[in-house]
């Protein structure tokens, strides 16, 4: 299949792939703070915004981390515990409340999906029939979690910060062995990032290497990459969302509050309405616009019946009611049939032409 023409549909019958709208993503995170109804009602900012999905992100410590990590001490303004462990279970919400979740943004007509960070996080948002999952940047080289990832059967959105294209290899020849259903999002884990370590022209590397949708996880502090990106052919716009870029945690300065969100969905939609016209048009309203603002040729002053133009003759002038000055060089030479008058418009039929110019004039 031309990777034009390749799309990954989900099982709500989402498309995400070329010629499809944009699939702007609020990545929710852990920006809720560990509260559900913080969690819920930023899924509905979400999709007040305009957004097509939101996503999650799931943790098991044990799983996650080893005995001396979730032991390490952690402080700091942005810390919910004193010990990493602490720090990051603070931030988690049950199985149950991402259930809920997901049957709330699916009433209200949105995809939810989360990234799993472990094995048994994986195993539990399996358990929610998800349709879509995604693999973090820092699990790109993970084989074992990739090939569990691979074994169920849901198309996948895999990042691409912090790695090379030889990691992107082993990750894609690693779930192609289960299925195609794949998006690869380019991606800058710096949080935030400079501008000029963006790099979006990689998408179009990351498109003619693995042949499959590609899209952009944004990580800047404002807008205009992000919508670069859909107007480079971006398949997926991902970014970190908040209501609040002051509260507490390390992921909300990186993040879009809700009229910033809502701003970009919006630029985005009229990206995509700007890149529909291919090929060179002239639209009627245009033509409108030539007729008062481009210029005919006139005369430059009162002529008798019987005078041979020369460039002293004539001149051009708007509206566009006489011949186009495209014209010019075809009635240098012409007779004038009858006196003319100064910025009168010059018409085929006040001329008579020389033969070898006559025999091929055009109208307008």
């Amino acid at each position: 299949m031309d990777r034009h023409e390749r799309t990954v549909t989900l099982r709500s019958g989402v498309k995400i792939g070329p010629g499809q709208p944009c699939f702007v993503v609020a990545e929710i995170g852990n920006n809720h703070q560990g509260d559900f109804s913080l969690a819920k009602r930023m899924v509905e900012e979400a999709a007040r915004a305009g957004v097509q999905a939101v996503k999650f992100q799931k943790r098991n410590m044990e799983a996650l981390l080893t005995r001396a990590g979730r032991e390490a001490a952690y402080s700091g303004r942005n810390s919910f515990g004193a010990t990493y462990g602490e720090h990051r279970l603070a931030l988690e919400l049950s199985v149950d409340e991402m259930a809920k979740l997901k049957e709330f943004t699916e009433s209200l007509g949105l995809v939810f999906f989360a990234s799993c960070w472990d094995e048994p996080s994986l195993d539990e948002m399996g358990a929610l029939n998800m349709e879509l999952l995604k693999v973090c940047s820092a699990d790109l080289v993970n084989v074992p979690l990739l090939r569990r990832y691979g074994e169920t059967g849901v198309p996948i959105i895999l990042s691409t910060g912090m790695s090379a294209f030889e990691d992107i290899d082993i990750a894609m020849a690693e779930l192609r062995r289960y299925h195609q259903d794949i998006v690869l999002l380019h991606c800058n884990s710096t949080y935030p990032c400079a501008e000029e370590h963006i790099g979006l022209p990689v998408m179009e590397s990351l498109r003619e290497r693995y042949n499959v949708p590609v899209g952009y996880s944004g990580h800047e502090r404002g807008i205009a990459p992000s919508v670069a990106a859909a107007a480079l052919g971006a398949c997926v716009v991902e970014r970190h969302f908040t209501l609040d870029r002051t509260m507490k945690g390390t992921d909300h300065q990186a993040s879009l509050e809700p009229a910033e969100l809502a701003l970009m969905v919006s630029m985005i939609r009229e990206v995509e309405q700007a890149m529909v016209i291919k090929g060179k048009k002239v639209f009627p309203e245009e033509q409108s616009a030539a007729k008062k603002l481009r210029k005919s040729i006139v005369f430059s002053r009162d002529l008798p019946a019987g005078h041979v133009l020369t460039e002293a003759d004539l001149t051009t002038r708007s509206p566009w009611v006489g011949i186009s000055p495209v014209h010019w060089d075809e009635v240098l030479g012409a007779t004038v049939k009858r006196p003319v008058k100064h910025e009168e418009p010059l018409q085929w039929d006040l001329l008579s032409l020389i033969p070898a110019v006559g025999s091929n004039v055009a109208t307008s």
